[in-house]
């Protein structure tokens, strides 16, 4: 199933997109748009602002207008939020429909928004559940609450539907989201929930979210951090960069190093990755720090070096170009990403 978020579609085979979340108050105007711009700069394709009062949802509106991606609204419990974020430019809504009133309310925003085009995302988490799902292992009992979710709004013929079911204990999402994917085909945004501070977050991220897309689940995710939201976005794209899925790129290979090594290997790398960052192209480089690291073991790199007492070898996918004196290094790394 596909579905449109302004002007990026997701499920049904599109690109896996990325979002973050402001922490700015959006009744910020000015913090709220700087923040959005330079989460744009880094890659971000939908961002996420709270709405928790009347004032955010008449501020989402000049918001809206000064950003170049869509735009979710975060609603909980107030109904008329979700109709307020719609009319000031929302390209989806993030809302629980069994948290916001009786039958009657979700009926009218399920209306509102098809009439719109505008989709909802259903978005359970692991501390947030029923009551009458409390007792059932945390899994089981975030799909068993989408799906209640979901049946809510099919009674009313909504179908334009994303659904998360979001944990912060890695296990518990992974688990949740398998049990998701077999019970729908709605798209997913996956993501590990309350992940924590940088380290901690970004591990977790990557097992949670990575796990899940080796595995063919998530069409929207987001690394959840306490820390600035554009950090999010670049780890975000290192995950889907990673698993073969991200957008073409430079990627940079490089060893742990040890006793043989006689060159700044991290230096080196590091030095690559800044140079690289901007360039659109599919490409492989590999920094090694001595020979028994070298060209058969980054044999499928376009272009490498491995490190010597005072000279080394510069080679492409396995095969030896030259050697040259290790001062000259850097100057062939930059003749081939100058070639790129």
């Amino acid at each position: 199933m596909k579905v449109q978020i302004g002007n990026i579609a997701i499920g049904d085979g599109e690109k896996i997109a990325v979002q973050s979340m402001c922490n700015t108050k959006t009744t910020d105007i000015d913090g709220s748009i700087q923040q959005i711009l330079q989460l744009e700069k880094y890659g971000c394709d939908i961002v996420r602002l709270s709405v928790p009062d009347k004032e955010s949802a008449v501020a989402l509106k000049e918001v809206v207008k000064a950003v170049h991606i869509p735009v979710v609204a975060d609603i909980h419990f107030d109904y008329r939020l979700a109709i307020s974020s719609c009319d000031s430019g929302a390209s989806k809504i993030r809302i629980n429909p069994g948290n916001i009133g009786d039958e009657s309310k979700v009926k009218y925003v399920a209306d509102y928004l098809r009439e719109r085009n505008i989709p909802i995302r259903i978005g359970v988490n692991g501390g947030s559940l029923e009551k009458q799902y409390q007792h059932l292992p945390l899994s089981e009992a975030m799909c068993k609450s989408a799906l209640g979710h979901i049946a809510l709004l099919e009674k009313f013929n909504f179908y334009n539907t994303i659904i998360s079911v979001k944990s912060s204990d890695v296990r518990t999402s992974v688990e949740a989201y398998r049990l998701l994917k077999k019970a729908c085909d709605y798209p997913l945004h996956v993501g590990i929930t309350e992940a924590g501070v940088y380290e901690r977050g970004v591990i977790k991220s990557a097992i949670g979210i990575g796990s899940l897309l080796l595995d063919g689940i998530g069409d929207t995710i987001r690394v959840s951090l306490s820390d600035e939201p554009y950090k999010e976005v670049v780890i975000a794209k290192e995950i889907l960069n990673s698993l073969g899925l991200g957008d073409p790129h430079v990627e940079v290979i490089s060893c742990p190093t040890c006793a043989r090594t006689n060159i700044d290997v991290s230096g080196l790398a590091n030095m690559v990755v800044n140079a690289t960052k901007e360039i659109k192209k599919s490409a492989k480089i590999a920094v090694m720090g001595c020979v028994v690291n070298g060209p058969g073991e980054a044999s499928s790199c376009d272009f490498g070096v491995a490190g010597g007492k005072d000279k080394s070898a510069i080679f492409a996918k396995g095969k030896v170009l030259k050697v040259v004196e290790n001062d000259k290094i850097i100057e062939e790394i930059l003749n081939f990403i100058n070639s790129l």
